[in-house]
């Protein structure tokens, strides 16, 4: 088992290295690195390029993060019938799966370890390893999204609330997540708040790009 979380880690970096706003930019004529912020994400080309490309790249990023974690789940498939060990090992090699996509956004080893900030490929591989949590935690950001017009912040909100969601659905419903799930939620949560540390420095001294409606 050691050697299928290696394996799905290595393939999950190579897949997750994969730019899609270097390439969708690109296709326009445009070096993303080179406009906006310089991130190579969804964001950056959306402020950019529009909403179409935006959206594209998006959509694509999300699509490596549920590869990523959807292949080791896909390929290894559990036993309805098997023991909580075997179940929570299935889920470690799924998360490496997912981990390693995540790596290879954030630190692309074709854009000399530089990238965007993960949020879009989260979101698309906790739809495999959390589907409830996260799709509260999208919830959210659009709630966040609408009433502050900061995606980083947005984006803040939805890793923050992913531990929350496992800590509290169980007690008002019949959910049940074990500590395997707690913890990675927690460690998603805070690779997330790291990736944004600049936009918190932004945000707490008032400098932060917003999205504003156009008249």
């Amino acid at each position: 088992m050691f050697a299928a979380i290696g394996i799905f880690a290595l393939l999950g970096y190579l897949i997750g290295s994969v730019n899609f706003a270097v390439l969708v930019a690109k296709k326009h004529g445009v070096d993303i690195l080179k406009e906006g912020s310089g991130n190579p994400g969804a964001t950056n080309v959306k402020r950019v390029l529009g909403k179409g490309p935006g959206n594209l790249v998006f959509a694509l990023d999300a699509l490596k993060g549920f590869v990523g974690a959807g292949l080791p789940h896909l390929l290894l498939r559990v036993d309805a019938g098997a023991n909580s060990a075997a179940t929570d090992l299935h889920f470690v090699v799924c998360v490496a799966g997912f981990v390693g996509t995540l790596l290879g956004h954030c630190f692309s080893c074709f854009l000399k370890f530089k990238g965007g900030k993960g949020v879009a490929s989260t979101i698309g591989g906790l739809l495999v390893l959390l589907p409830v949590p996260i799709l509260i935690g999208a919830a959210l950001w659009g709630l966040v999204f609408l009433l502050s017009r900061y995606v980083s912040l947005a984006s803040i909100a939805l890793g923050v609330s992913l531990p929350l969601s496992c800590w509290l659905l169980p007690l008002f419903t019949k959910l049940t997540f074990g500590q395997p799930e707690f913890w990675f939620a927690a460690a998603i949560a805070g690779f997330n708040v790291w990736t944004h540390r600049s936009n918190i420095g932004r945000l707490l001294a008032g400098t932060e790009n917003r999205f504003v409606k156009k008249a």
